[in-house]
């Protein structure tokens, strides 16, 4: 089985992000970056279908050069070789152009399953998995918690407000993973190390065909208003008469009842 994972490397959860003065970007220095933490579902499934069907996975991921540690990453995890599409006029690309890239690459490979995230926590957006599926005219399952294959078909369940939908999908199809359909794996130190003799093939925007051009645009980041500071109540010592003083500050000040 041929199996193709999708990753992006983005800001660790943990990181203080800084909007540039100018609201162009946010700050990078400083910043730790991470696989994309719903890319790690992927990998890991991928690895599993691997071990369970025989095969290699192939990782692609887009970015600029820092973004080959995230692509070490899935290789020390057990991917077999990894794609780096490295272009400076696909770094601002939206979800559609990313899905077009990412497609171009991913065309002329063999491949039974396409992972993705379901999301990336940067954007937020959702979209690449869905677009990158309709570029290459194959079934995408979006937010799958579980996966099973099975011949030349796969049946996911996915969560759907108080029930879980259960899809079956032929392949080759592409499968967004999301919280729960497994639990990623940590890097062996001999991972660590055959990780770094893996080919990985870099393409640029004109090696896969793609302009680069995206259909949306960030026009300007701005950064969340401040919090105000906290307020301590203490005019009176009983609960009764604290209680009544938040009600006035609720109406008077806040103005919320």
């Amino acid at each position: 089985m041929n199996i193709i994972a999708c990753v992006k490397q983005v800001p660790d959860t943990e990181a203080q992000i800084k909007v540039k003065a100018d609201g162009s970007g946010i700050d990078e220095g400083g910043i730790k970056w991470v696989m994309n933490p719903y890319d790690e579902f992927g990998v890991e499934e991928a690895l599993r279908l691997k071990e369970k069907f025989g095969g290699e996975v192939t990782i692609v991921c887009l970015g600029p050069a820092r973004a080959m540690e995230t692509i070490r990453t899935a290789l020390a995890m057990g991917a077999d070789k990894g794609i780096h599409i490295d272009d400076p006029a696909l770094y601002e690309a939206d979800s559609y152009a990313t899905a077009e890239a990412l497609a171009a690459a991913i065309k002329g490979l063999p491949y039974d399953i396409i992972f993705c995230g379901q999301r990336a926590i940067d954007d937020d957006s959702g979209q690449v998995g869905s677009i990158l599926a309709e570029l290459l005219g194959i079934p995408v399952v979006t937010m799958v918690t579980k996966l099973e294959v099975e011949g030349n078909s796969a049946k996911a369940t996915r969560p759907i407000e108080g029930a879980q939908l259960v899809i079956s999908t032929s392949l080759p199809c592409v499968i967004t993973a999301t919280k729960g359909l497994n639990e990623p794996r940590y890097a062996s130190l001999p991972g660590i190390m055959k990780a770094k003799k893996k080919p990985v093939d870099i393409k640029n925007a004109a090696a896969l065909g793609v302009s680069g051009a995206s259909k949306a645009k960030v026009v300007k980041f701005v950064p969340p208003p401040a919090r105000p500071p906290g307020k301590i109540i203490c005019a009176d010592d009983t609960p009764e008469g604290k209680a009544a003083e938040l009600v006035k500050l609720l109406r008077e000040e806040a103005k919320v009842i």
